[in-house]
């Protein structure tokens, strides 16, 4: 006779947006139980080494799970057993000195997550004289295996690679090599970055922009490969949120717009009013819906209420977009993952699309209208009124802003023709120089491969005519998001 239980399961909100689970890091060392008995204080010498890692690994968004050495292939089945339970999000191997690979492999297939093997010696080199002078063999044996971390990489490499395991690996010093550790923290970057992929709910609200083929997108794809949720929102419900906004909040809001934007002079009252009170409703619709990201795009025509829910919302949009939920007009649901990716990173992440080439200085004009990442921005954004969005309809009040100068990465989420979805990524410089004074974001940005060329590359992967911009230069970091999920990432230049 079987019995079943069914066990409550508690879902955890912040009130605005889901709480995303810690990243949870497993770490374990792996030795050869033989040693133990042969060399006195091997074992805790290394132990010693292992915890120096797991002080490394932490971070405020991460848990450490370190279960300590595993020695035997009988505790490999114990651990594997134990990350599964514990829920790992990605697995750190630190190999202290030679250990079979029966040690690592029911650990790795068990946890089923992707593992970085972690081959770090304690010095730079052995001393050779005290070594040679210990005049004990079997001490001196034990100081050797204190540094034989690189003897079982290729045995766990072999192993890995005909069980079909993807092999990343670290190799460099426990201490005083910022090279090594700085890998380390992009690939925890990078797993952080995953984790909130997989939890955050995107919503989709509106329509496309009708004929732009190259930004049509399958969500279901998105979903498959990045996690997460896709929320089909409707601009009505925005706008009925909109008609009950008390005028309190609004006089509020208009205080946070001049707080945060360089409001000009000939914004009407009246119109700062009206971006007040559609951004208070789109809060709230963002908080309902427990949204990390939206796309966005409705004409507005025929529903003179949702046409002034939509002429009204860019103001609204880029306060979001500021504070860690990026917006995408168009309806353009990869550029929002896009943006969410770079966001998370701690980069930025703006809306941008191609506006013009300039050849005298070498230059690529780009931005875009509708929403900025008015944290990147160089200064103040700008608060402009339009008395025409060029090809929308209706006119309000838009932002004007250029990333901030700098290193810069683009990045665009590519849908391929079979069925799959690839990175794109170029680092660049934002530059000072003039830009289109329209109400729209506008950068300049300068590639090691000249303008002309870098249009050619970028192009020629195929990308919809949108991508994402954020501060710094983090391809490094977005090649390794696309090895923990397993699809290609391409660098132009």
């Amino acid at each position: 006779m079987t019995t079943s239980q069914t066990i409550p399961f508690p879902l955890y909100t912040n009130g605005t947006q889901p709480i995303t689970p810690a990243l949870k890091v497993g770490l374990f060392g792996i030795g050869l139980d033989t040693y133990w008995p042969q060399f006195e204080g091997l074992e805790s010498r290394l132990l010693g080494y292992l915890q120096q890692v797991a002080q490394n690994l932490q971070r405020p968004y991460a848990q450490i799970v370190n279960i300590g050495l595993v020695d035997t292939p009988d505790k490999a089945m114990q651990a594997g057993h134990y990350f599964r339970q514990a829920d790992v999000d990605i697995l750190f191997i630190y190999v202290t000195t030679y250990a079979l690979s029966a040690t690592v492999l029911p650990v790795v297939q068990r946890a089923n997550v992707p593992v970085i093997l972690l081959n770090l010696v304690p010095e730079a080199a052995i001393d050779y004289g005290a070594f040679n002078q210990l005049g004990d063999r079997t001490r001196m044996t034990g100081e050797w295996l204190a540094y034989c971390s690189a003897c079982p990489v290729p045995e766990i490499a072999n192993v890995f690679r005909r069980a079909g395991i993807p092999v990343h690996q670290i190799t460099g010093l426990l201490q005083k090599d910022s090279a090594c550790w700085r890998e380390v923290d992009e690939w925890i970057e990078a797993a952080h970055v995953v984790q909130v992929m997989a939890h955050n709910r995107l919503g989709l609200m509106g329509n496309y922009y009708s004929g732009m083929l190259d930004i049509y997108s399958d969500p279901t794809l998105q979903t498959i490969t990045f996690g997460g949720q896709m929320i089909i929102l409707e601009v009505d419900e925005l706008s009925a949120l909109k008609e009950v906004v008390p005028q309190k909040a609004i006089r509020e809001r208009v205080e946070t717009f001049f707080d945060l934007f360089d409001v000009q002079t000939d914004c009407a009252p009246a119109e700062l009013e009206r971006a007040a009170r559609t951004s208070v409703a789109l809060d709230q619709l963002v908080a309902k819906y427990q949204l990390g990201s939206l796309a966005y795009y409705h004409k507005g025509t025929g529903n003179p209420t949702n046409a002034d829910t939509m002429s009204s919302i860019i103001l609204g949009t880029s306060l979001l977009t500021g504070r860690g939920i990026p917006v995408a007009g168009e309806y353009e649901i990869k550029n929002a993952q896009a943006m969410k990716i770079i966001d998370t990173f701690g980069a930025g992440g703006s809306f941008t699309e191609y506006y013009a080439l300039d050849f005298t200085d070498d230059v690529v004009l780009m931005g875009h209208d509708g929403p900025g990442h008015v944290r990147i921005a160089e200064g103040k954004t700008k608060v402009r009124p339009l008395q025409v969005y060029h090809g929308k309809v209706g006119a309000g009040l838009s932002v004007e802003m250029s990333v901030r100068n700098g290193p810069v990465t683009l990045l665009s989420v590519v849908e391929d023709g079979g069925g799959k979805l690839r990175l794109l990524v170029a680092e660049g410089e934002s530059v000072a120089g003039p830009i289109l004074e329209i109400g729209n974001t506008n950068s300049r940005y300068r590639f090691p491969m000249g303008a002309p060329q870098f249009v050619n590359d970028w192009n020629s992967h195929g990308p919809a005519h949108h991508c994402a911009v954020g501060v710094g230069h983090i391809a490094s970091k977005l090649k390794k998001l696309g090895q923990l999920l397993r699809i290609d990432v391409v660098q132009v230049g």
